[in-house]
This record gives C-alpha cells, structure tokens and sequence, in this order.
C-alpha cells in the first residue's frame, strides 16, 4: 500500500485564525517561554498533530469509506445489510459505473446509504433511484 505524506509542505499551508481563553493563551505563553516551544504557533502545530496522530485510524477509515471508486462499484442486498448490521452509512463516490442490487429495497436503500456522488453511470431499480433522489448529486 502506498503511504502519502498528509502533512502540507510549508509553502503549502492555510491559514487560520482561532479564539483563545486567556488563560489558555497564557499557559502556551508560559511554555514557549520556558523553551518548550519555539512560539505560539509551533505549539498549536504540534497540538494538532499530536491529535491527528491521536484519531488516524478513524481518518484512514473515513477516507477510505470515502474514497472515489474506479469502474465498477456493485452493492448488493446483503452488502447493504451488514453496513446497517454494523450501524454505518455509506457515502457512494464512483466514478465509472456504481450498481445497486434490483433487491435491495427502498427502505434498505435509505437506511444504508447517505449520498451517492457518481461520475458515469448509476444502475439502480426506480424505485431505489426515486428514494434516493434527494442523495444523489
């Protein structure tokens, strides 16, 4: 598997401003001053890397729920079951062809999946493309 680099490069970042407590800004003054950090923003930089660090398997897991498919994505009835067995939703991305079961039901249709982004086709019943009209995008 290959692994990518997340973190931007520094002519590749945004910036944003945030609102702190006082006391808050005062304890990150009182570190930097102590040498902990080399300024404000070093500290807040690490802070939020430690929590990415902190939270990457639900990242990886989301990005790849996530993910744009290439070619054929197919979802059958008891695909639709287990992501509801397992209390998930799914967000549909494809680019090519995403197929939806004809026994998948409406009501399993919209329990299971929360948007469907395709690029090319989408094969479903009507009935399924009817109730997830207002998902699809």
């Amino acid at each position: 598997m290959n692994r990518h680099e997340i973190r931007p490069k520094l002519n590749e970042s945004e910036k944003i401003t945030i609102n702190l407590g006082l006391i808050d800004l005062g304890q990150i003054d009182l570190l930097v001053q102590e040498g902990f950090y080399s300024n404000r923003t070093d500290l807040i930089r690490t802070a939020i890397r430690n929590q990415l660090s902190t939270h990457a398997e639900v990242v990886k897991q989301t990005v790849a729920r996530k993910s744009l498919v290439l070619g054929l994505q197919h979802y059958s009835r008891a695909d639709l079951e287990a992501v509801q067995a397992a209390g998930q939703r799914l967000q549909i991305q494809v680019l090519g062809l995403a197929s939806i079961g004809t026994d998948v039901s409406p009501e399993l249709a919209l329990a299971t999946i929360d948007s469907v982004v395709v690029l090319g086709a989408l094969h479903a019943s009507s009935v399924v493309k009817t109730a997830l009209t207002g998902r699809i995008r």
